[in-house]
This record gives C-alpha cells, sequence and structure tokens, in this order.
C-alpha cells in the first residue's frame, strides 16, 4: 500500500430529520467507502486507518454516540434505529452503495443496514461484530446480566486532568496495547471538561450502556445468510468476547464470508493494529469493482 499522506478530514454534521450526525469526511474521486466505530467510541479514532486509505477511497465515519438519547434501564437505542439512521444520512449524502467497515457495535450496524436495504453494500468487513448468543435477543435481560452493558456503565469517568487519564487507561488492559496515535487521538477527541473541573468521557458511560442495551432489540443473525456481497469476519487472537461470539461461524453464514484470524490483538484491533486493518481493508477492497456513488 501506497505511504500514507499526512492529511485532516472535513468534519461536517448532516441533519436527518429529529438527530444531527456529525461525521468525517475524507474526500476523494474514489469509491466511497463507510467507517462505523465501536459502542461509546468515536469517528476520530478511524482517522489513522483512514488517511491510509484517503485517495483511493472516499471516506465517511459518522459519530454515532449521542444523536440518540435513551436510558440503558428502558432498553437503550435499537441498532435497527441506528441502521436507519445510516441509511438517512447516505440518502443525504448522495451515497447509493458503498464498501462498509465497521467495528463492533459499527459491525453489526452495518450489517442490519445491508440486510434491511438502508444501505447496499459492495463489500463488507467486519471487526469483532456484536453478535450474542440468539437466546440472549429472546430472553429479558437487565444491565447488570448483559456481558458488556454492566462492564460499560460502571467505567470510571473523572480525572483530574489528561496525563492522569492516560496513565489510567494505559493500566488497564482494555488499552495497554493501543498504538499510541490512537490514544492520544481518545484523549484529544473522547475525553471533555468537567462541570467539577478535570475532564470526562465524551461519551458517558451511561450512554454506552444504552447503546448496548439497544443492541438486544433486535436479532441480527436471521439476517446474515441474504446478504451477498464479499464479507471479511476479523476476530482478534485474544479477545474477551471469543467466550461468548463464534466469529468463525458468522463467516459461515455468509453466503461469501471470509474469517480471519488477527494475531496478537484484543478486541479492539483497530486501536491496536491499524496498520494491519488498513492493509487488509486495502487489498480487501480494492477486489471489488469500483461502485457508484
Amino acid at each position: 500500500m501506497d505511504t500514507y499522506r499526512e492529511i485532516e478530514p472535513e468534519v461536517l454534521s448532516c441533519d436527518i430529520g429529529g438527530a444531527g450526525i456529525q461525521y468525517l469526511h475524507y474526500p476523494s474521486d474514489g469509491p466511497t467507502l463507510i467507517l462505523l466505530h465501536a459502542t461509546g467510541f468515536l469517528a476520530w479514532l478511524w482517522h489513522p486507518i483512514a488517511r491510509r486509505l484517503n485517495g483511493r477511497f472516499r471516506i465517511i465515519a459518522p459519530s454515532f454516540c449521542d444523536h440518540r438519547c435513551a436510558e440503558p434501564e428502558e432498553g437503550g437505542v435499537n441498532w435497527a434505529l441506528l441502521a436507519e439512521d445510516l441509511r438517512l444520512l447516505c440518502n443525504a449524502l448522495g451515497v447509493s452503495s458503498a464498501y462498509l467497515a465497521g467495528h463492533s457495535m459499527g459491525g453489526t450496524v452495518i450489517t442490519i443496514a445491508a440486510a434491511t436495504g438502508g444501505v447496499r453494500p459492495e463489500m463488507m468487513m467486519l471487526i469483532e461484530p456484536i453478535f450474542l448468543p440468539q437466546w440472549i435477543y429472546r430472553t429479558g435481560v437487565t444491565v447488570e446480566q448483559h456481558p458488556l452493558a454492566s462492564r460499560s456503565i460502571k467505567r470510571r469517568n473523572a480525572w483530574s486532568g489528561i496525563d492522569e487519564a492516560r496513565t489510567y487507561l494505559r493500566s488497564k488492559p482494555l488499552f495497554a496495547k493501543w498504538d499510541e496515535e490512537m490514544l492520544e487521538l481518545y484523549m484529544k477527541y473522547g475525553m471533555v471538561s468537567s462541570d467539577g473541573g478535570g475532564i470526562q468521557l465524551a461519551c458517558h458511560p451511561r450512554r454506552e450502556a444504552a447503546l448496548f442495551m439497544g443492541g438486544l432489540q433486535y436479532d441480527p443473525w436471521p439476517l446474515l445468510p441474504s446478504i451477498e456481497c464479499p464479507v471479511m469476519v476479523l476476530e482478534g487472537e485474544t479477545s474477551e468476547n471469543r467466550t461468548f461470539i463464534d466469529y468463525r461461524a458468522i463467516a459461515e453464514l455468509f453466503p461469501k464470508g471470509e474469517y480471519r484470524l488477527i494475531e496478537q490483538a484484543g478486541h479492539l484491533i483497530p486501536q491496536e493494529k491499524p496498520d494491519i486493518v488498513a492493509s487488509l481493508m486495502n487489498d480487501f477492497f480494492s477486489e471489488g469493482a469500483a461502485p457508484s456513488r
């Protein structure tokens, strides 16, 4: 892959009717690539990957953290609604078809959007998408019982400043292997000033938990066989999700599915291995014909 260019994206926003979505835009005459982030994260965490692909693709990376409000105890934000929001965003931006890539929640949302006609996919890359065991979608699960929401709602959300936050995050296994630039982007764009002084997460732990809980409202498993485009599923070798999500089985349910294990990576593959993810995206998506915009 060519050496990436030092660029900054356009930071834009779009009113989709009842909600405003901020997104990063990397202009190009190439085919459109949509990047959707993980639960509780933000579009800027795609930047080290997007700039390596810019020029080959027109890249759109929306932020799906706080444009919808809901309480986690009341069911959270339905991921089918987020898929519809993605459709509305694409319509507003004149995107009829695109390459799609999503991490964690983002992977599931783009799958729903692709299967329900929200966005016509040319090819898809799903990075540890959250497809929970099917029994969970049929059972009433509380925040405390949810394997991901129960942890996210307890996430620490107050630091005296950037230095303390950085030290704290580096001490946690979830962040310990992050690429240095990724962590700095998280510090810069994922933290905001708090009313009492210091800083806190831009995506409050309750918002993150509400997003996780919303994932229970729509079972994506029946959709997978209907997606006919090529799909690559990435799994981290050391990811905790491997104990309850079978990514090989997910890949096999897609008619043109492909599975890839990323060695020495956890659930946060893009944050830990941005060079590898960018290279895989470039090679995988370059195999397809350029879609119309």
